[in-house]
């Protein structure tokens, strides 16, 4: 038959009973005639635990070391997956990221994939055996390091194989049906998508959805590997993630201006106060924020309230990277010369995402006016080809969400169902 990756999340794999249900289901995968390789997360909270402990042991843990203690979430799941398997009569095998032949760049906490050689995995599906990889990790190419590729890797571990081994696709299993309109959690209305294009769902991942993992997005896009987003809890058919050419080629293409809203509470905003109006000063700023490897997102700069000879720079950043950005701006003060910098990590960003929207003028319009019914102030802006994204106050981001849903008229009739997660 065919070859198939599957990855299940934490929320799927959260107590041995979990475990055991997954491997049902991987078992009347493997009975269909398929090869079978599974990539699979911590259980439950397991990440977020090991975390905690390793802040209650040091405040700030070597990035090494911190790779070290968070892979064995994923190792110890494989593990127990692969008991479950054995007992009911399915030869498996675990393997660690590195055993599996992910090589990666040699970052701490947010490595890439360079290279996959899986020898080894290859060898045991010949032999007719469910190979199980530790998803959300590997091995540094030059270092020889145990490593990790980010939180919620673990999707993109298992498009990465599934390009390497010429998967026929990839299916990701989680606590939700497929890909949503919105949040199940916060819209309850929300509308399931059947088929979604890359190009959307890489703008609704970079905006804060967690149904995928951007660079998951990405590499499918990249190596053309179809994507299926399902719930391991049910057998209802998920969301397909595929080129725009293939849906409307089938004559699926979705009539909505918007595919979907999502949202992000892990970003910060930082503004520098009374920067002199003088060629080159943003890109020092920029330079210095870039060298110390943190990403931005959102960039707006204005007159100054103090000064006409002077700007307010604001950004968006990660939460986890302000205090790094900060101490990257004090480096610079006296060179640059601003006043101060104003750190704010009680915002959310809310976005409005569509391929749609590329020939219907009046999104902005009905973007903005859903926000000012719902008394929603806006602190910045930000627009691409097929996103709209508004910076809001953190206790804001749930109307914001609500009221853009509505207004594009993505309600469904009936309620979505989220089977387990604690959205941790």
């Amino acid at each position: 038959m065919g070859r198939i990756v599957q990855k299940f999340g934490g929320s799927s794999v959260q107590d041995a009973e979990s475990i055991k249900r997954v491997a049902r289901r991987i078992a009347r995968t493997r009975g269909e005639g398929h090869d079978v390789i599974i990539v699979i997360s911590a259980m439950g909270d397991t990440t977020d635990e090991l975390m905690d402990l390793a802040l209650k042991v040091s405040p700030s843990p070597k990035s090494r070391e911190l790779d070290m203690l968070l892979t064995t979430g994923e190792r110890q799941s494989a593990a127990l997956l692969a008991m479950a398997l054995s007992d009911l009569g399915i030869d498996a095998v675990s393997y660690t990221g590195s055993q599996a032949g992910i090589i990666t760049t040699p970052t701490h906490g947010n490595a890439r994939i360079i290279d996959i050689t899986p020898g080894r995995v290859v060898k045991s599906l010949d032999e007719g055996s469910v190979v199980i990889v530790a998803g959300f990790q590997g091995v540094a190419q030059t270092s020889k390091d145990v490593t990790t590729l980010g939180r919620g890797a673990s999707d993109t571990t298992a498009v990465a194989l599934a390009a390497a081994l010429g998967a026929d696709y990839c299916e990701i299993y989680s606590d939700v049906d497929g890909v949503y309109t919105a949040d199940p959690r916060i819209v309850k209305s929300a509308r399931h998508i059947s088929q979604i294009g890359y190009e959307d769902m890489m703008e609704m991942a970079a905006s804060g959805a967690k149904i995928l993992h951007l660079r998951c997005v990405e590499y499918a896009r990249r190596e053309g590997v179809p994507v299926h987003v399902r719930s391991s809890f049910t057998d209802k058919p998920g969301t397909w993630v595929r080129s725009q050419d293939e849906i409307t080629k089938d004559g699926a293409m979705e009539e909505a201006i918007i595919t979907g809203v999502a949202h992000d509470r892990t970003e910060a905003k930082i503004t520098i106060v009374n920067v002199p109006d003088r060629v080159g000063e943003a890109a020092r700023i920029f330079r210095a924020i870039a060298e110390a490897d943190i990403n931005i997102d959102m960039i707006v700069q204005n007159i100054s309230r103090l000064s006409d000879a002077a700007t307010d720079i604001s950004f968006t950043l990660p939460m986890d990277s302000g205090a790094k950005a900060i101490a990257a701006l004090d480096a610079i003060k006296d060179e640059v010369g601003y006043e101060e910098v104003l750190y704010d990590d009680q915002i959310g960003k809310v976005s409005v995402v569509g391929v749609g929207m590329r020939s219907h003028p009046g999104v902005s319009a009905t973007f903005f006016d859903a926000l000012a019914r719902a008394d929603v102030n806006l602190q910045m802006i930000s627009t691409s080809e097929i996103r709209i994204s508004v910076i809001v106050g953190a206790d804001d981001v749930d109307d914001a969400v609500r009221a853009a849903h509505s207004a594009f008229g993505l309600d469904a009739a009936d309620e979505a169902t989220v089977y387990a997660g604690t959205g941790r």
